[in-house]
């Protein structure tokens, strides 16, 4: 069976450790455990896109990074304390943490990348190609450039379209709109596009439900509210009807 799975990793420059930052983070009392807690943190957000929690809704608090990362809670508010003052990590709207900077450092692979990595190998050995000219380079380097390779094409093809990657919006950062789509909703709905957003937020976090896509679901709540010809205001309602989703 083949296996499509994401594997990241944690992506260090040689200077890491020689950084502002992290120095002046060492030189403190306790310092060191700091560091070692930073990196854990960075490593546990990796998934999740820089973000500490343990599913969508489920912030970590200071007593479950204290367990994950083998540290006394006081020392880990503490340490919390500190990032977010030196501006290593950011609180949500939603309570999780963020680790700034988390872009710079994240690496992500799969088995396609070693898959290829075999062929070429065995390509090398059928052509007995010269030890010179063979490719020695360690792997995270060529997954690295795999990756490279591939965010380039991605970011060619979203200036050819003029579209851009969709961006959280809602109280619960759960729904996501294009730059294009989130300026025709405030175009068509003048005055209410955020609170229909809001409501579509506050709706997927209470239900769980989900949507293909959010700015054409916003567009049929609207449509049905004209419809009814009672405009929503106030506290949303979150009702629907079996077979409303899109």
């Amino acid at each position: 069976m083949a296996d499509n799975r994401k594997y990241y990793y944690l992506k260090l420059k040689e200077s890491y450790f020689d950084e502002d930052a992290i120095v002046l983070l060492e030189s403190m009392q306790d310092g060191m455990l700091y560091s070692n807690i930073l990196l854990k943190l960075y490593l546990k957000s990796l998934k999740n896109g820089g973000k500490l929690q343990l599913a969508e809704n489920i912030p970590y608090t200071a007593q479950m990074i204290a367990t994950i990362t083998r540290q006394q809670v006081g020392t880990v508010e503490r340490a919390l304390q500190i990032f977010m003052k030196m501006g290593l990590v950011e609180p949500l709207q939603n309570g999780a943490l963020y680790m700034s900077n988390i872009e710079l450092l994240i690496g992500q692979s799969s088995t396609e990348g070693e898959r290829k990595r075999r062929a070429r190998r065995a390509l090398q050995e059928q052509k007995a190609l010269p030890e010179a000219v063979a490719d020695k380079r360690p792997p995270e380097i060529e997954i690295e450039k795999e990756i490279d390779i591939e965010l380039e094409i991605k970011r060619e093809g979203e200036i050819k379209t003029g579209q851009t990657a969709p961006a959280p919006f809602g109280r619960y950062e759960n729904v996501f709109l294009s730059k294009k789509e989130l300026a025709e909703l405030q175009e068509e709905l003048p005055g209410k596009w955020e609170y229909y957003i809001d409501r579509l937020s506050g709706y997927i976090a209470s239900s769980g439900k989900k949507y293909k896509n959010h700015a054409a679901t916003i567009r049929r709540w609207a449509a049905d509210d004209r419809a009814k010809g009672k405009p929503k205001k106030g506290i949303p309602d979150y009702s629907y009807k079996e077979g409303e989703s899109l």
